[in-house]
Formats: C-alpha cells, structure tokens, sequence
C-alpha cells in the first residue's frame, strides 16, 4: 500500500483495487468472524461450544460464517462419522497467523470500549 506523503504527515493512503487492506478485511469481516478466530485461538472446539462462546449469534449466521472462513482457508472443519454427529473447528496455520491481529484488536477494544 503506497501513502502520500507531505512533509513529516502522512495525508492518506492509496486504496485502490487490489489494496493488501481491503483483500484482508474480505475475508475476516462480518459480525461474528473475529470472535470466532479470537475463540479458536486456543485450540479445536466443537460447534455448540463454539456458539455457546461466541455469544448471542443464531445457528444458521454462525454456520454461514464458519462456511466463508473455510472457504478462505482461515478455520479447518472436521466431521466424524459417529452418532450423534460431531463437528469439530480449528484454525489453519493461516488462520493462526491473524493471532497477532485479534490480539492487537482485543488490546485495542481494552482501551476503547464501545459506547453503551
């Protein structure tokens, strides 16, 4: 990403198609994805822990995102063949390397909690 520069001041930043920024956002962004990378920063979980985790998120928005971030080769989804079925989550090694990102945004957020 190439900035523009006046002076010591950076003016702003050239964001055009094929911007490493906007590539990376499309593939974390959406109202549950971060929260699911941050909870599977500890290891493997199965769905319902997952959900219970994530928080106030339905079952069909859950799987949907967890869908897309398989799909972008950030979270590995594993069936097992038994009864009942299970379903179990875990990052790539892809995936793995946001750590350092969900925990600057979770260090970020500390500092600066929404407004209620």
């Amino acid at each position: 990403m190439d900035t523009v520069k006046s002076g010591s001041q950076f003016e702003g930043y050239d964001c055009h198609a094929g911007c490493p920024v906007e590539a990376a956002l499309e593939q974390i962004a959406g109202k549950w994805k971060g929260l699911i990378i941050y909870q599977l920063l500890d290891g493997t979980l199965r769905f319902n822990e997952l959900a219970r985790r994530v928080g106030n998120v339905t079952q069909r928005s859950l799987t949907k995102q967890l869908r897309e971030l398989e799909a972008a080769g950030i979270v590995h989804r594993e069936v097992f063949a038994v009864v009942p079925p299970r379903v179990d989550y875990s990052l790539t090694p892809k995936g793995q390397e946001l750590r350092c990102v969900i925990m600057a945004l979770r260090v970020w957020g500390q500092g600066h909690p929404a407004p209620r």
